[in-house]
């Protein structure tokens, strides 16, 4: 393979290897695969978005009831 660090016992370093074998071969060995995973990742950033998405609006919903319950306690002299 070419571009391999080979030791002096003449064998290949794992590195090397596992750096070099899944760029030559595989999904990501052209364009159309490269777009299928960068694909795939935004997809997975969208999944994973809507969800703490959903948390976040939650969290912001019961901020502003109870903001506006302790705004409306203190104009009436309660708190």
């Amino acid at each position: 393979m070419p571009g391999l660090a080979v030791d002096p016992d003449m064998t290949a370093s794992l590195a090397a290897l596992a750096a070099t074998v899944p760029l030559q071969a595989g999904l990501l060995a052209s364009q159309a695969g490269q777009l299928l995973v960068a694909l795939f990742a935004v997809a997975i950033v969208i999944v994973v978005g809507k969800f703490v998405l959903k948390l976040a609006w939650r969290l912001v919903t019961i901020g502003i009831v109870l903001v506006a319950a302790f705004y409306l306690l203190s104009t009436l002299g309660v708190v």
